[in-house]
């Protein structure tokens, strides 16, 4: 697996607080909030997760940070992110919770590791329901006591992300609290029904195009660069935008008019490819892991998971 981190020398360890602190005031169930916050960034979330109410999250990870004398969290735009001192922190208790899950195996007489736990999980809308979801469920398959969480939006990361263990996003994202992996491309082309081309003709060039109504994305709301229309269709506006591609995808079979559609979503479907030749937009998917959630074995085997599906699959990626 190579991974891709922002900076090419390593990452700078957080400074350590040289200050006293009794351990006889650590509280190590205290550290499985933190730990649980730091994965969700939503203390709702990371409530749901432990079995409590959000208001003893932010209790526990209060205390934590009284014992400690240090802020661990500090609010972020999408959620509460980890301080340097707070993921560092983090990454030390995550023993206390492997430990505990061990624990729990020994008891429940398995064999083998079984993951536990909560992971959340981002991807754009249509990538997110043909491949992600697929591989998400071979994992809860495997490991029942496994919660997946799937959040589907075709959005970019913040540059301090928070709210996910695991992204998947278009294009590459920037931001050193991110570790990246470059998963797979695909493939954008113009198709249209075959009502719409009996009743108002192929057209055989680019320029014909302009003649037509484009369906994409609502250009005012877009938030994905890589998906610009003007960097693929120079001057053209669609005539009819959703942020949502399953509805672009069903305009488009209405005879709405030619829209800008991923491969993969087409293959089920009656919609022709037209000028594939001159049309042929490639972009790239990144999986995108924050660096305190990426050594957690239930992100590592979704990672994995995602990793088998995109490969598989690769031929309704990049159709020829």
């Amino acid at each position: 697996m190579r991974l891709h981190f922002p900076d090419e020398n390593p990452a700078p360890q957080p400074a350590r607080s040289h200050r006293s602190v009794d351990p006889r005031r650590l509280r190590a169930d205290d550290l499985r909030y933190l730990l649980a916050l730091s994965r969700t960034g939503r203390l709702v979330t990371a409530a749901d997760a432990l079995g409590v109410d959000h208001t003893t999250v932010s209790r526990r990870v209060a205390a934590l940070e009284r014992s400690i004398g240090l802020r661990l969290i500090e609010r972020g735009a999408e959620g509460w992110t980890l301080t340097d001192i707070g993921r560092a922190v983090s990454e030390d208790a995550r023993v206390i919770e492997e430990a505990i899950d061990r624990v729990v195996d020994t008891v429940a007489g398995q064999d083998s590791p079984s993951l536990h736990g909560t992971v959340r999980v981002s991807a754009p809308d249509g990538f997110g329901t043909a491949f992600a979801t697929p591989a998400l469920v071979r994992v809860r398959r495997r490991h029942p006591r496994l919660q997946v969480e799937l959040i589907t939006a075709t959005r970019q990361l913040a540059l301090r992300p928070s709210g996910f263990d695991l992204a998947l996003v278009i294009g590459v994202p920037s931001s050193s609290r991110l570790v990246t992996e470059h998963l797979t491309d695909y493939t954008l082309g113009l198709y249209a029904c075959d009502d719409y081309l009996t009743q108002y003709g192929r057209p055989r060039t680019v320029a014909e195009l302009r003649e037509h109504p484009l369906i994409f994305y609502i250009e005012s709301m877009l938030q994905v660069g890589d998906l610009d229309i003007e960097r693929h269709l120079p001057g053209m506006t669609p005539a009819f935008s959703s942020t949502n591609v399953f509805a672009q995808l069903e305009a488009t079979q209405q005879g709405a008019g030619i829209g800008v559609l991923p491969a993969f979503l087409t293959q089920r479907t009656q919609l022709r490819r037209l000028l594939a030749d001159e049309i042929d937009i490639r972009l790239p998917i990144t999986l995108a892991v924050r660096r305190e959630a990426v050594t957690h074995p239930a992100v590592r085997a979704l990672w994995a998971a995602l990793q088998h599906e995109v490969a598989e699959r690769a031929d309704e990626l990049m159709p020829e």
